[in-house]
């Protein structure tokens, strides 16, 4: 029977041999990964039923990502719970704070996250996972009934297969592509279709535009959207790239060349030019001209929206030699420990400072609620993070944009949302290896 490659990891993992969409399965989960702000309502709740064992401890991961730093006494007694949770449960993966970093991008990168990996995470920005050819599905507040039983009914999702075509133009990132392909979908503006509860699959020749930082960027945000899941076909070039990293052995997952999907359409990237998300979600997507201008007052860069490394680097060829505007303050907040650890070894750090950013510890950063670095009523934001809900990082009456980190940092210097591609304008001292990033 032909099958999509989220059709073949449900039916691995489910024990089956083949499922179909629509059916409903109980895949059992390589890993599970709970978020911290959902640890001690999991435990009040598993307590409250006389559950003090896990199904398997061992295959649970917690991480510190939201609440990274605490800024008053009920925070610490917050932290406190899940470090007791951790120890009666006897949790072995643990990933506090100075640990590992964001949840939906460190894993990957240290090789725990793998192709044809199937996995269950409270949060629904786990799509993040689908760059590397994994399938993550987000439970919410059901993530007690995996906790305690190891699985949970699951309705196999259908798939629309999305065939990018094109070649970017300069100063357009992934990010920009994701935001437009979010809106686009949720609009369904030329493709008619309904993606609530369905996986993108991402296929085409572009996808060699992208590298794995990037798919990252790709797959964020179409959860706003209600995409259950996106999923990236790893290429030879990634598989050797995650081989160096992995953990444990895989067996990547392709769809079958007659595998039934619900829709089929192409996307040219080469139309798209720099993109911007207004206040409500990131499915609210707009040419950038359509906010140029607007003055700013807060930025910032990093989150599980593009968090990664390379999104640090791009916004470090903006920055460098500039200065962020007066009255703007801007927040870089790397996804990992890890790339924190490379923005001093390879020099990142010093840029960021010298042009007058605040250097966060990774994680959530501002995107949790502004527990930090919040907006006061009445500015304006723009930033990298992964969704923009009225009052999500502080006061009611802000604007939230969300852009590309090469927007995000022309932006600060300039103290107007700046489009990336008058870099010329911005870039003192520029020489061509700055030049080339764009």
């Amino acid at each position: 029977m032909s099958m999509t490659a989220v059709e073949k990891i449900l039916a691995r993992a489910s024990g089956v041999t083949s499922v179909n969409a629509g059916e409903i399965v109980y895949p059992k989960p390589g890993i599970v990964v709970l978020h911290d702000y959902l640890v001690p309502p999991c435990k009040k709740e598993l307590d409250a039923l006389g559950i003090d064992r896990l199904f398997d401890p061992n295959r649970v991961i917690i991480v510190t990502d939201h609440a990274v730093l605490y800024s008053s006494r009920q925070d610490a007694e917050f932290g406190k719970i899940i470090r007791r949770a951790v120890a009666d449960w006897g949790i072995k993966h643990f990933y506090d704070v100075g640990q590992g970093g964001h949840g939906h991008i460190f894993l990957a990168e240290r090789g725990i996250i793998r192709p044809g990996m199937f996995l269950f995470d409270n949060d629904r920005h786990c799509t993040n996972h689908g760059a590397y050819g994994a399938f993550a599905l987000r439970t919410g507040a059901e993530i007690t009934r995996v906790l305690a039983t190891g699985t949970l009914w699951t309705m196999v999702p259908k798939t629309i297969r999305i065939k990018l075509t094109g070649t970017l133009q300069p100063g357009v990132f992934a990010r920009d592509i994701g935001l437009r392909m979010t809106t686009d979908l949720q609009f369904g503006r030329d493709y008619g279709v309904d993606i609530d509860y369905r996986v993108l699959e991402l296929t085409g020749p572009a996808l060699s535009h992208f590298s794995m930082d990037a798919r990252v960027s790709l797959c964020s945000s179409p959860t706003e959207a209600r995409a259950v899941g996106v999923f990236i076909p790893p290429s030879e070039k990634m598989l050797r790239q995650i081989r160096t990293v992995a953990q444990k052995t895989f067996s990547p997952v392709y769809s079958d060349p007659d595998a039934l999907f619900e829709k089929e359409f192409e996307m040219d990237i080469g139309n798209i030019g720099p993109q911007a998300a207004l206040t409500g979600f990131s499915d609210r997507g707009v040419d950038l001209s359509q906010i140029e201008g607007t003055r700013i007052h807060h930025a910032v860069i990093g989150s599980c929206g593009s968090g990664k490394y390379e999104d640090l680097e791009i916004a470090a060829t903006v920055l460098k030699g500039n200065r962020v505007a007066p009255g703007v303050r801007l927040f870089i907040s790397p996804g990992t420990e890890d790339s924190a650890k490379r923005l001093y070894m390879e020099g990142l750090w010093e840029i960021f400072h010298t042009a007058g950013a605040i250097l966060l510890p990774p994680g959530c950063g501002p995107c949790f609620m502004g527990y930090m670095a919040p907006v006061s009523e009445g500015e304006v934001s723009i930033s990298t993070v992964s969704t923009n809900p009225l009052g999500r990082m502080g006061g009611k009456g802000c604007e939230l944009f969300l852009a590309s980190p090469a927007t995000v940092a022309a932006s600060a210097v300039s103290g107007r949302v700046t489009d990336p591609r008058s870099i010329d304008a911005l870039i003192k001292n520029k020489g061509e290896s700055d030049l080339e990033r764009f």
